[in-house]
């Protein structure tokens, strides 16, 4: 059993980069699932038109695996793959099918039909982003910056050279608050999207652990955090992070 996958009045097999012709097959191969017994055969003429074939033990569940996502369903790494090959042909302005042996459409791709997702904004607020330091520099009077926060890295942040003299010292240093505001949009989905963020200033932020900024909170003379009964609780909920910047 095989099915075809064309992308429509976009590339042709002499045009379709062989990059983004790797990122149709493995989309395509996540969609169709049962990777095992699932097999890429090449590209037909015409149309970019991409060819899996099925071996006879995996049909069954390959073709209940595309149905379902044809009508919504179907588990989350095909739904994500649908989304990813319909995504490709929409950046590509193109439009898509998955077809079966009979030339029957199984799954319709709109792609560059697709309506645009609503998205309100800009917002701009007022406020703070915790990081370390990995790139500051350039040439135009805003001076991008990008901070590391764990696996997140924030980019999208500028400065004045002012501003970008003074924090270029700890680059990969200890970890900063900036301040700033920054520009949010709101997806139709409810997501809330940074788009950019203009630092007014900054500081640098104690990387003791935790346990030990409260042992030297509890020696100061006069304070009161020998009577909080958690206080690792407390400076948790004033900064994010267990164990990480204060």
């Amino acid at each position: 059993m095989e099915y075809r996958f064309t992308i429509a009045d976009s590339f042709t097999p002499e045009t379709l980069p062989m990059e983004r012709l790797g990122d149709y097959v493995v989309a395509l191969a996540k969609l169709l699932g049962e990777q095992a017994n699932v097999h890429f055969r090449g590209i037909e003429a015409g149309s970019a038109v991409l060819v899996a074939s099925v071996d006879p033990p995996a049909q069954p569940k390959v073709w209940d695996r595309v149905l379902a996502v044809r009508d919504g369903g179907g588990p989350s790494d095909a739904r994500k793959a649908y989304g990813d090959l319909d995504e490709m042909l929409r950046k590509d302005n193109a439009t898509g099918t998955l077809s079966d042996e009979a030339g029957g459409v199984v799954i319709p791709f709109p792609g560059r039909n697709r309506p645009e997702p609503l998205v309100y904004g800009p917002f701009r607020e007022d406020g703070t982003i915790d990081g370390q330091l990995i790139r500051v520099g350039g040439k135009d009077e805003t001076v991008p910056v990008h901070l590391r926060d764990g696996a997140i890295i924030h980019t999208g942040l500028i400065c004045t050279p002012e501003i970008a003299r003074r924090i270029a010292p700890h680059l990969y240093g200890p970890t900063l608050r900036v301040h700033g505001t920054g520009t949010w949009f709101r997806t139709e989905a409810g997501v809330w999207e940074l788009r950019s963020f203009r630092i007014s200033d900054f500081e640098v932020l104690d990387d003791a652990p935790l346990l030990e900024v409260v042992g030297k909170l509890r020696k100061v003379k006069g304070s009161d955090w020998s009577t909080v009964p958690d206080p690792v609780r407390t400076l948790l909920a004033e900064r994010r992070g267990d164990e990480g910047a204060h």
